[in-house]
């Protein structure tokens, strides 16, 4: 995730602010930190406390925490959750353990995709489904119509709930430094796409083990009234450790360099999951209880499109000079003029932790294997670039 949010990266959208944009309930937080806001999905959100490049630079090397509150929360609940999420979405919720987080996707009828989705299990007929900010409405009022005929309640949490996120190879330890005694283990051996509740700071929160900066961490989801308590107790018991608050702007370099989608970008209303690269999350063959195919939202159209050669593919470019391409640049046949076109980026930026540029661009599939050199017109300048494998970065082991 997903945790990809609208059509515009925060890059872009900075120092935008609208006047009808909802406040976090982190807002005075981050006002009391400086934070440089901008208007990002409906919500006025940080972009940046001090730097880019220090914040970015803090997740990769120790820790960030940051503002998700503007994310979509939705709990559907009911002895037939699992088989209305079923119907709903591409992914196989009947066979998702309690305790354990699938990402998945949204798609209309015709197979593209109307968002990316976090499903959390929480209890046996209970499921957290988290969607990003811009499309949290458009993915409850589908959530409703597509569960209508099932023994399932869809309601809206978002209201009610606050989500942080403490990202970095120091999250395991701060984390377990604000968890009660009896909850520490619990913390310390979840497994990643794992949840379990934990009392954090005094407070009763769902934890869970996903992200989106390609490193290990935790997202944390409390009572919208405890926000600011929590807020300032992560800050307090990861500043020994090197964490810093991250805004936006950190958040979009730190998921590009793991190769992650961003809705608006690498996926939206016109395309499908396989033209993404993500058709490993649709699943075809689901079967109901009884063991009989189960039918979903999209379903004829994506089988369709499985095993067929897209018009497009999603790949990695590398920049072999200095000069970044940008979301919106032409990917061109080096030498052949800008008017011949095969691709578009959408994504790219200066990679701070790998020292080039990096970008991705969807191409056509004749120009899409690794190893194709080709250039990105920058501003009326061929810019060299090599189709790389994704992700870009990769954090490293831990013994």
């Amino acid at each position: 995730m997903t945790e990809s949010e609208n059509s515009q990266s925060a890059a872009e959208t900075s120092g935008r602010v609208a006047a009808a944009d909802r406040l976090s309930p982190l807002h005075e937080e981050h006002l009391a930190l400086g934070a440089a806001l901008t208007s990002f999905g409906g919500w006025q959100m940080p972009l940046r406390y001090t730097s880019d490049l220090a914040e970015h630079r803090a997740v990769r090397e120790a820790a960030g925490l940051f503002d998700l509150s503007h994310m979509g929360e939705i709990e559907v609940d009911g002895t037939q959750a699992a088989a209305a999420l079923d119907h709903a979405l591409v992914g196989d919720l009947t066979a998702l353990a309690v305790g354990r987080a699938r990402y998945t996707m949204i798609c209309a009828e015709d197979g593209s995709v109307l968002d990316d989705l976090v499903v959390y299990r929480t209890a046996p007929e209970r499921f957290l489904v988290v969607a990003n900010a811009g499309n949290a409405p458009l993915v409850l009022d589908e959530l409703v119509r597509r569960s209508q005929g099932f023994d399932a309640v869809v309601a809206d949490r978002s209201a009610a709930t606050a989500l942080v996120a403490v990202q970095g190879p120091r999250a395991e330890e701060i984390v377990t430094s604000m968890a009660t005694d009896a909850d520490v283990q619990l913390v310390r051996d979840l497994k990643y796409y794992a949840s379990t509740r934990a009392i954090v700071a005094g407070i009763d929160a769902l934890v869970a083990r996903t992200g989106y900066t390609g490193e290990d961490g935790f997202e944390l989801f409390v009572p919208a009234d405890r926000a600011r308590e929590l807020w300032q107790a992560v800050l307090a018991a990861g500043e020994p450790f090197g964490l810093v608050p991250a805004g936006l702007s950190a958040r979009d370099s730190l998921r590009l360099e793991a190769g992650m989608p961003l809705y608006g970008h690498e996926l939206d209303a016109t395309t499908t999951p396989y033209e993404a690269g993500l058709g490993r999350v649709v699943k075809l063959e689901k079967v109901d209880a009884e063991g009989a195919p189960l039918d979903f939202v999209g379903r004829a159209a994506l089988a369709s499109r499985k095993g067929a050669q897209p018009a497009r593919v999603l790949v990695g470019l590398r920049g072999l000079g200095r000069r970044p391409a940008r979301a919106g640049y032409t990917v061109v046949i080096p030498g052949k003029g800008p008017d011949v076109r095969i691709g578009v980026v959408t994504s790219g930026a200066p990679s701070p932790t790998l020292g080039h540029p990096i970008a991705m661009a969807y191409v056509t599939p004749e120009f899409s294997a690794e190893g194709t050199e080709l250039a990105v017109d920058v501003r009326g300048r061929e810019e060299p670039v090599v189709i790389v494998l994704m992700p870009f970065y990769r954090r490293p082991r831990t013994s």
